[in-house]
């Protein structure tokens, strides 16, 4: 579903690169986590990965279409949340999510489904006649969620999605992710819980200094210590 072959990114300004020689997949209805500590290069993979941000070398493929060269096929592939919860402040939830499904091509049905089962789902249903500037910020972040969810995107990506979610919530939030994967999805996502990220993930990968440092197939390695090796790569990383 996502292909990352030998990604480097480094910014015009940087001598450094931000990712280098990254290459990784996430199939179809596997949940993937990114972890590293701030700066690692996680949220410049992931934007490489939408489309956002341009890249000297490697490719991306996204539901079989490349990034660059097929790129509106590949971002119609992809359900975006980022950790900003961007969205358009002067919309009420109901417009935003049928603006954003029109925008991906998203059927009445799936347009129904989010304002309708997935809107109760995330306990919003209520507030979506109400123009999003008042929102709160939690509830910036599940409009943000169903808008990217609309058009039931082959893969979901998520930067840091549990920011300004009460607990209730983020634990919703990795149940909803389980059953997206379950349902023969791709869930790519970062994330500083480790928590979250042993109870969502299939597998995880530690980034440090825009590589990739080490995976682990939590299906084979149901007990391993996600806060120990984080601490031990960081160590490294700071001596």
């Amino acid at each position: 579903m996502l292909k990352v072959q030998n990604l480097s990114k480094k910014y015009p300004a940087s001598e450094k690169y931000s990712a280098s020689n990254v290459s990784f997949s996430v199939k179809a209805g596997e949940v993937v986590g990114l972890v590293g500590s701030n700066g690692a290069g996680k949220s410049t993979i992931i934007k490489s990965i939408i489309g956002v941000l341009p890249f000297q070398q490697g490719q991306i493929k996204v539901n079989g279409f490349d990034i660059n060269t097929q790129s509106e096929q590949a971002k119609k592939s992809i359900g975006y949340v980022p950790d900003d919860h961007s969205v358009y402040d002067k919309l009420t939830g109901r417009e935003y999510i049928n603006y954003m499904g029109s925008l991906y091509g998203a059927t009445k049905e799936q347009k129904e489904y989010a304002v309708g089962e997935l809107a109760e789902k995330f306990n919003i249903a209520y507030a979506l006649d109400t123009q999003i500037a008042n929102y709160s910020h939690g509830m910036k972040q599940k409009i943000c969620i169903l808008g990217a969810l609309v058009h039931k995107p082959a893969l979901w990506v998520l930067d840091e999605p549990m920011v300004g979610l009460d607990p209730q919530t983020m634990a919703l939030l990795v149940r909803f992710i389980r059953e997206y994967a379950d349902e023969k999805h791709a869930v790519l996502f970062s994330s500083h819980s480790l928590e979250t990220v042993k109870k969502a993930c299939d597998v995880v990968i530690f980034i440090r200094k825009g590589q990739i440092v080490r995976k682990i197939d939590l299906r084979t390695n149901k007990d391993f210590d996600l806060e120990k090796e984080f601490m031990e790569i960081n160590e490294v990383s700071n001596a």
